[in-house]
């Protein structure tokens, strides 16, 4: 008869587990020694025990994820070579930045295969024209299109809306009258909170919030109960937390949605943040990207794009590009993240992380909602002021060394010099413009580091 080995051992309760470690400690104190307090609000504890697990976070989470490349489309023409290309390479999906109205999808779309590989569209203008142009292209054809809508995300980031409230409300309208002919029309870009410096908790419950907003004004519409929504999200830097905020993500969107009994699945668009990205020793934003990369994977992201390790000063570029999307491939082939669903699942730290961060989340949603929701919030400068509140902790950690980025606050090589670099300003820009509200502002931890290196690199 065989046993198992593990019938030799009696169980560990948590209780005992804690009791060794104090043992071990020899007087120390176990919370002043072993309990990290993480700016998102999260007391970490040494060990992670069954009995931690109140129960199991179940999220729908995709069998699969794809390898994403992102286009600006200056050249329609250009863009469509450097699109197939991609897809030779190993690239799945295809995300375009659409800047006007003069960009052709005869031409942009050009020998795509549309029925097999996923199409994002992000445009930086609301047209009505437009979309029933690109629709009259799409009809007929088999594809698999996502329109990324976002009047409110457009409100946060730029502090106006495309024209104002009510025609920006109504061309949406327009546009979601018509969502079952894409995979999905209405996006809550959620990138800008990370980007600015929100906490995860806040990430959540903004993302959560401003979602809201579009399923309560759409709610009335005919084929809402079709709806599906999609989110872009940032990774930061701490990877298991990371991983359990995409969890969280999914479970307080199935949680809203059950509110409104709609489907409880999203589709969710990840790649790795800014905020953390340098200019000095920029290799290393390599590292930073791979784990980032691996966190939205893991936490159940549909596609990932990788952010270039140069995108903050070049660009566009082949090198850039080819590295970010090798370091995808090798994760999906060589390193088997392809192969396996929903890895995170059962793993007590993650799970009791995700728990947190959504309960968290779910007390700021609550209390947005108490306060007239999140445009009226957003309005009053009330996010505003909180995103920068916690940007600025982040900083000071930053600042005095706390918070390391490697060649940049720490080993920093003095050698490294970047003036003759710069192809893109890679700073926060101030253009003063009147605006309805306070916009929120996307800036890196290390800029102001960076700008001193700068002018001293000038002086010498």
């Amino acid at each position: 008869m065989k046993s198992s080995l593990f019938q030799e051992f009696n169980e560990v309760s948590a209780k005992e587990w804690k009791q060794k470690i104090q043992v071990d400690l020899k007087g120390a104190d176990y919370n002043e020694k072993l309990i990290y307090n993480s700016l998102d609000g999260i007391a970490v504890k040494p060990f992670y025990h069954l009995e931690d697990l109140k129960e199991s976070v179940t999220t729908p989470s995709p069998k699969d994820w794809n390898i994403c490349e992102r286009f600006f489309v200056g050249s329609v023409e250009k863009t469509n070579h450097l699109a197939l290309k991609a897809l030779e390479k190993g690239t799945e999906s295809l995300w375009f930045i659409i800047p006007n109205e003069e960009v052709v999808p005869d031409t942009l779309f050009k020998n795509i295969p549309l029925e097999k590989t996923i199409i994002y569209l992000d445009f930086n203008f609301l047209s009505e024209a437009y979309f029933k142009r690109l629709r009259d292209y799409l009809k007929n054809k088999k594809h698999q299109v996502f329109l990324q809508i976002d009047i409110i995300g457009n409100l946060a980031r730029s502090g106006n809306w495309f024209y104002n409230l009510k025609k920006d409300h109504e061309i949406l309208d327009t546009i979601f009258a018509n969502q079952n002919e894409f995979n999905s029309v209405v996006s809550i870009d959620s990138r800008l909170y990370q980007n600015a410096g929100a906490t995860i908790p806040q990430q959540l419950a903004y993302s959560l919030a401003h979602a809201n907003e579009y399923l309560n004004h759409l709610q009335e519409k005919p084929n809402f109960k079709d709806i599906q929504l999609q989110f872009l999200t940032a990774s930061g830097a701490n990877y298991f937390f990371e991983i359990a905020k995409i969890k969280a993500l999914r479970w307080l969107f199935a949680s809203l949605a059950s509110t409104y009994k709609i489907p409880g699945n999203c589709h969710i668009l990840a790649q790795p943040t800014k905020r953390n990205k340098t200019l000095y020793d920029y290799n290393v934003n390599l590292l930073r990207t791979t784990t980032e990369s691996m966190s939205a994977i893991l936490g159940g992201a549909n596609s990932i794009f990788n952010m270039p390790y140069d995108a903050i000063y070049h660009k566009n570029n082949k090198f850039g590009d080819r590295i970010a999307r090798n370091q995808l491939l090798v994760l999906k082939h060589e390193a088997y993240f392809g192969k396996v669903s929903n890895a995170a699942e059962g793993a007590y730290y993650i799970e009791n992380l995700t728990r947190q961060f959504a309960e968290a989340a779910l007390d700021i949603f609550k209390e947005i909602e108490k306060n007239g929701g999140f445009l009226t919030q957003l309005k009053e400068g009330v996010i505003q002021r909180k995103i920068k509140e916690s940007a600025q902790k982040e900083q000071e950690q930053f600042d005095n060394g706390e918070l390391v980025l490697v060649g940049t606050n720490k080993f920093e090589n003095e050698q490294d010099k970047m003036k003759d670099e710069l192809e893109l300003y890679p700073f926060l820009k101030q253009n003063p413009r009147k605006t309805l509200l306070e916009p929120i502002l996307e800036k890196r931890l290390s800029e102001s580091l960076e700008q001193e290196r700068l002018k001293q690199e000038k002086a010498d």
